[in-house]
């Protein structure tokens, strides 16, 4: 009983391993602009498998932000479907998108969006109240985190308190403290100096290097660089999905 058990745990684990972790077809979206449509996506198909570290591109325009938004469930397609880890989010309700953003993606902004008046470990520690984790597991696990992004001494300062690379720390451990399937960065050096950029994103290449899967929305050459795949949209299409070559020296 035990052995069949353990079995089954393993074949599902191995057939997720084979799912990928995006999933999109034929995804459209259109925007009302008084008598007039705007049609920002047409249709586009992609898929990102688990593990993968990849970087949005496109100049103001191209339909990144509107693609990082679908993929982060903050909105909806007009048509075609997306499965994120295997389930079909197209059609879910906005408490089912909900809680998907909460549990399967982790967040990080140009502009931190951090809550000015709560320390750096309670802003980390914010989704785990969503998730329903206790106050203890909440502790344990927002220490654990802000450890990992460098920030062990700076765990009850305010945001106020903390220079621009370290509220983006912050803001990097409250995207990892639900153990999320996906970290979706969106212009994450936008507001930082160039060498606390280069920081920022050696950070996100130790958090891939753990089995992370990444995705950065970036115009930014020196920022995509870090990727392994570089997707770029153009008009609401992608015009190139490259991947890097590896070195077998």
């Amino acid at each position: 009983m035990v052995k069949s058990i353990i079995l089954q745990k393993i074949k599902k684990t191995a057939i997720q391993a084979m799912i990928p972790v995006i999933k999109i077809r034929g995804i459209i979206r259109n925007f009302p602009l008084g008598q007039e449509i705007v049609k920002v996506l047409k249709g586009i198909d992609l898929d990102i498998e688990r593990g993968e570290y990849v970087a949005l591109m496109g100049p103001s325009g191209s339909g990144k932000s509107t693609l990082m938004n679908l993929l982060g469930c903050l909105d909806t397609a007009t048509a075609g479907s997306y499965e994120l880890n295997g389930k079909n989010v197209s059609n879910m309700t906005q408490d089912e998108l909900a809680e998907i953003r909460n549990k399967e993606i982790g967040f990080v902004f140009q502009t931190f969006n951090l809550l000015p008046r709560t320390t750096a470990l309670d802003n980390v520690a914010l989704p785990m109240i969503y998730a329903g984790a206790s106050k203890s597991e909440r502790i344990t696990r927002a220490e654990e985190v802000l450890k990992d992004v460098g920030l062990a001494d700076r765990m009850d300062h305010k945001p106020s308190q903390l220079s621009g690379g370290q509220r983006q720390r912050v803001a990097i451990g409250r995207a990892l403290v639900n153990k999320p399937s996906i970290i979706l960065a969106d212009e994450p050096t936008g507001n930082l100096d160039s060498k606390t950029s280069l920081e920022i994103m050696n950070l996100f290449d130790e958090i891939h290097a753990q089995g992370n899967t990444v995705i950065v929305v970036t115009h930014e050459a020196d920022v995509a660089k870090h990727a392994d795949r570089i997707i770029r949209l153009i008009d609401g299409i992608v015009t190139s999905d490259e991947k890097k070559k590896l070195n077998n020296n």
